[in-house]
């Protein structure tokens, strides 16, 4: 998943020669995960098909209020496709189209949409070098963006009437380029690094017998896609589990079994990380001998010596400089006052408390009901929520401890 993944995206086609790279547009928004939506003036039909665009885009396209010749058509309703987008890009945007925009004019469908998009809206004009250049066309592009309205610039080449210069629609590949990194801009995590720790760790008796524990990781992995997508990179050191990880280019995967395992990816990035977050359920004991064959059952009982793990989220909270550190208590009984013991001892700024004793929460369940308890001491207690919704209640809470801010 990228940026855009899950992004409902709004595509405004005008009447210019540059309409035919609008294809390879779609193809790639979706490619990035979005859903696409296209909307085109009554004269951008003869640049580029509908047929095409609502094939690639599958959906319907739209390019009037109603269709004429359907005596029983229905109402193309702009305001429900302007509250459905999360982006609008307007590409090719021809000066007529721009300076519609501009004065409020409102004679198509798409400048309907256009007047009653509650997201950000991009546009990327595409003319001939005079009109581009044009002072009146400079004034239109000045009051847009005072509208808060974004535009990507266009870029230079030769035009379609001959003339070489500026005034080309950007490239689709740079156009969602151009949109990711602005996204990107704006997240309250971009440029910071997060260490997340999940999952349980597996010490090994034998070949086939293991100690292990009942963790999914999945409010390991809730946390680093929520991160990601704030626009963290993220490290996701991950113990063995079945449940899989949402792909996205802002999270590094690092799979681990044992605890010394986990420990050694966890020393290598967590000096560069700006947050760190450990959730996972790290075995606290291992066979202090591992045997080479598979043990045999006897019929006498059998016993195991065990030995200390490396107490990770220890060594966090000793070699803790300017990081962020949350750890995770789960508890079944005096929970509070173990958690509190355990946010001290551990040099943590965050812990999440949740207990075995409610109904939905701890492991192999799809949801969560945790109390955050911070360094001096406050505590907020949340319902039961998907450990997605949990992960984002962490992250507001982390970004207010930061004095930061989180958007969802």
């Amino acid at each position: 998943m990228s940026l855009l993944g899950g992004k409902k995206i709004l595509i405004g086609v005008t009447a210019g020669i540059a309409a035919y790279k609008i294809p390879t547009l779609v193809r790639l928004c979706i490619k990035a995960g979005a859903e696409v939506s296209v909307i085109m003036t009554p004269k951008a039909k003869d640049f580029v098909t509908p047929l095409t665009l609502s094939t690639l885009s599958k959906r319907p396209v739209y390019s009037s209020f109603y269709e004429e010749e359907d005596e029983n058509a229905m109402w193309n309703n702009h305001v429900e496709l302007g509250l459905w987008a999360d982006i609008m890009i307007i590409a090719p945007a021809t000066a007529n189209t721009l300076s519609k925009m501009a004065s409020g004019a409102c004679d198509n469908l798409l400048l309907a949409t256009y007047l009653s998009a509650k997201c950000p809206v991009y546009f990327a004009p595409a003319m001939d070098l005079d009109m581009y250049i044009h002072p009146a066309t400079h004034e239109t592009f000045t009051k847009l963006q005072e509208f808060g309205n974004i535009m990507i610039p266009a870029g230079s080449g030769e035009l379609a009437s001959g003339l070489v210069g500026q005034g080309r629609l950007a490239e689709p590949e740079d156009i969602v380029q151009f949109i990711m990194k602005d996204i990107l801009g704006k997240l309250p995590l971009k440029n910071q690094k997060v260490l997340i720790t999940a999952g349980p760790t597996y010490e090994a008796i034998d070949p086939v017998r293991f100690i292990g524990n009942h963790s999914t990781g999945r409010m390991g992995i809730a946390l680093a896609e929520i991160a990601a997508n704030l626009g963290a990179q993220v490290a996701l050191v991950l113990g063995p589990t079945a449940v899989s990880v949402t792909v996205h280019d802002r999270i590094e995967v690092i799979r681990v079994t044992t605890a010394q395992q986990m420990f050694e990816a966890v020393s290598k990035h967590y000096h560069t990380c700006d947050i760190g977050i450990a959730a996972a359920a790290v075995a606290d004991y291992r066979p202090n001998a591992i045997a080479t064959q598979k043990i045999k059952k006897t019929d006498g009982d059998f016993s195991i010596h065990l030995e200390r793990t490396q107490d990770i989220l220890k060594w966090m909270g000793t070699e803790k400089q300017y990081q962020f550190l949350v750890g995770f208590a789960l508890e079944t009984e005096n929970e509070e006052e173990n958690a509190k013991r355990k946010l001290v001892a551990k040099n943590l700024d965050l812990i999440v408390l949740n207990s075995l004793n409610d109904a939905g929460a701890g492991f192999k369940g799809q949801t969560n009901k945790v109390t955050l308890i911070t360094k001096v001491q406050e505590q907020k207690a949340f319902e039961l929520k998907s450990k997605k919704a949990v992960a984002q209640d962490i992250f507001e809470t982390i970004a207010t401890l930061r004095n930061t801010t989180v958007v969802s």
